[in-house]
């Protein structure tokens, strides 16, 4: 443990800039990354996929969408690696630029009737590039935030950086019901396109702002006392290997159910139940706009009671959510299908706005950038990635009864709960000690 003098707190007006820098950056990175989701909900199978059925066109739809989740876990490591070397800024500016070129060439991309095979092939590979930019992306900008607040406000400021999630979720869902509204023929010969085209304005305005931060005084002072560790993934294994496991095994159930209650549902409320694109879309919207108040308020509630009540709160809620998430949108009444999405988005708040403080104060600050990638990445093909591929597979094999949905649901959320339940109580912890990641007694 350091003797050393921990790096004294930033003024307000310095504290603002980095969240402002790091939710902004979130947002965008996330209206790419949501923006691919909604288009393979609802347009991909049919530009990309054309020669398939339409249950087979959704599945490759969605395949390829969690190409991106599948990239995630390398992307965390890679960038984990040179963000606890190198620092957290530079990496990201890396990721930024990655996703919004990534998201502007898919833009471009000529669809399966133009291009043959090549099309789809393009398109996954653009995917993965995708996720290969959020996968590092997250750790880094909830590390700038939380190794610049105070203890008693880590939850609150990191959770603002969670909340760029739904605020681009927002964004992409809004941009693309905008466009939506065009004639069906139209959208898809190019109205599709502009909405990712939009992307590389959205990543000028997030470079200009990532590069007026500092980089974390944490991570400088660790690395005044100590040189940062040659291979940070095999440290971190080495050290907190059940804090990782403890950390994928939290993130389960919000991500599977994030997923299912946001992107899934869109097909399964157009394809399945019959209802107008619109209906889905403008409950997710809904649900986005009021997760930008309650993912703060959850983060913030977890600074003065703990982490782990407040995120089992949300699992609790959510496993019980589960099947009445189902009865209220298969009565195809709008508002009832927007108060299942609204219901379900407020559940995962809970979990996910005191999550990136949670995380990042289970590893020490020579590793903190790799293993809390690491934890969070690692779940997202096994949960957000293969949730809507399973669901849609589930629905078939029940003849379109969503009830082992609920169940796959359940599974995952009891999984998290057993894994936070497990989990130590970090909110006390002091972010410079190298220990911080050990489990208290």
């Amino acid at each position: 443990m350091s003797s050393s003098v921990p790096a004294s707190p930033p003024h307000p007006h310095a504290m603002r800039r980095v969240v402002t820098a790091s939710f902004v950056g979130t947002a965008i990175e996330w209206y790419d990354f949501f923006l691919y989701g909604t288009a393979a909900a609802l347009v991909f199978n049919k530009l990309f996929f054309p020669t398939f059925d339409p249950l087979m066109g959704t599945m490759a739809s969605f395949a390829t969408y969690a190409v991106g989740f599948f990239a995630r876990p390398l992307g965390g490591v890679i960038c984990g690696h040179y963000g606890d070397r190198i620092g957290r800024k530079s990496m990201l500016v890396t990721t930024l630029m990655m996703m919004g070129l990534a998201t502007c060439a898919i833009g471009l991309l000529p669809t399966y009737e133009a291009a043959g095979i090549w099309a789809p092939i393009s398109l996954v590979f653009l995917r993965f590039i995708q996720g290969l930019g959020v996968g590092g992306e997250w750790a880094g900008a909830v590390l700038m935030v939380v190794e610049h607040a105070k203890q008693e406000k880590r939850g609150l400021y990191a959770s603002w950086v969670q909340a760029g999630v739904p605020a681009g979720m927002l964004l992409a869902t809004g941009v693309m019901s905008l466009f939506n509204l065009m004639p069906q023929e139209t959208f898809l010969d190019w109205g599709w396109r502009v909405p990712f085209l939009l992307g590389i304005f959205l990543t000028g305005i997030g470079f200009f702002i990532r590069l007026r931060v500092l980089e974390s005084p944490a991570f400088e002072q660790a690395k005044k006392e100590k040189p940062p560790a040659r291979m940070p993934v095999l440290e971190v294994l080495k050290t907190h290997p059940g804090n990782v496991l403890l950390a994928m095994g939290a993130r389960l159930a919000e991500n599977a159910f994030f997923y299912i209650f946001t992107v899934w549902v869109l097909t399964y409320a157009t394809e399945k139940l019959g209802l107008p694109k619109s209906t889905p879309l403008n409950g997710v919207l809904l649900g986005s706009a009021i997760q930008l108040v309650t993912i703060p308020w959850f983060g913030a509630i977890s600074d003065r009671v703990g982490r782990r009540p407040v995120y089992l709160g949300g699992a609790f809620f959510l496993v019980l959510l589960a099947f009445p998430f189902f009865w209220l949108v298969d009565t195809q009444n709008t508002l009832l299908v927007w108060t299942a999405i609204v219901l379900g988005m407020i559940g995962h708040s809970a979990m996910y706005g005191p999550q990136a403080a949670f995380f990042s104060e289970l590893f020490g600050t020579r590793t903190r950038y790799t293993g809390t990638s690491l934890g969070y990445q690692l779940a997202s093909p096994l949960a957000g990635g293969l949730a809507p591929l399973i669901a849609t597979g589930l629905l078939k094999w029940s003849d379109n009864e969503p009830w082992p949905i609920a169940v796959y649901l359940i599974v995952m959320g009891a999984i998290t709960i057993a894994c936070v339940f497990i989990a130590a109580e970090t909110s006390r912890r002091s972010l410079e000690h190298e220990d911080a990641g050990s489990r208290d007694e």
